[in-house]
């Protein structure tokens, strides 16, 4: 349990220094931290996820599929036996991540988590195939059960919601949110290219309330590149 800890704490500690650099051209190249397979609503099946992964040449990534982690957990199979197989080759850092519908100001959000240990008991209830009801569908509780699980949580894409992104992100903020998914294409453009405008916006609340900025093509397809 120790050393599960330890590895849980290191994880999200390099998460947060990339975190730190994230900026308009992370994504896709680079980093991707908002991607669903076969686990919940996407069609990629794992190994084809870290196939692509690896083939574009990323650095860092995250299945985040909705209420669940066997997406995840199985990429991270694959992942360990590939680079079993072929030592010495690179390959990205693999993240523990999930999608968590929740409450904030009486609007439906997502609340995504990362970095965290997915045996955590706090997690339990999110990682269920399904959506929460109760005090368990309370942005405040959602948060606060992936600090417990020593992750990260983050407000994805700001600007999809019924309640406009100047009042969700300071009221997820007060809450305890680490950051915003600040890089983000509303508009699913060919190529990937984060929503100019939303962008700007997301950022100026994120650099007022000292969040991070993270960055995802939500992808639901067949390609990382693009969110279908």
């Amino acid at each position: 349990m120790t050393v599960n800890f330890a590895r849980t704490v290191a994880s999200k500690e390099l998460l947060k220094e990339v975190f730190q650099n994230i900026s308009a051209s992370s994504c896709p190249q680079f980093y991707n931290f908002h991607l669903h397979t076969v686990y919940s609503d996407g069609k990629l099946q794992p190994d084809a996820l870290i196939e692509q992964a690896i083939a574009y040449g990323l650095k860092g990534l995250a299945i985040t599929d909705h209420h669940a982690i066997g997406g995840y957990e199985a990429a991270m199979s694959w992942l360990k036996d590939w680079k079993w197989k072929n030592q010495g080759c690179k390959t990205p850092h693999l993240w523990s991540g999930v999608e968590i519908n929740a409450n904030l100001l009486g609007a439906e959000v997502h609340i995504l988590g990362y970095a965290f240990d997915v045996e955590h008991p706090s997690m339990k209830p999110y990682i269920q195939r399904r959506c929460v009801t109760g005090d368990d569908y309370e942005a405040k509780n959602v948060i606060a059960a992936i600090h417990e699980a020593s992750g990260l949580a983050v407000l994805a894409h700001p600007a999809r919601y019924r309640r406009a992104l100047f009042e969700l992100i300071p009221e997820a903020a007060r809450l305890g949110i680490d950051a915003v998914e600040a890089f983000y294409a509303y508009n699913n453009p060919k190529p990937w290219k984060p929503s100019t405008i939303e962008t700007e916006q997301v950022l100026r609340l994120a650099d007022q309330y000292g969040l991070y900025a993270t960055c995802g093509t939500d992808t639901h397809g067949l390609s990382l590149l693009q969110r279908l």
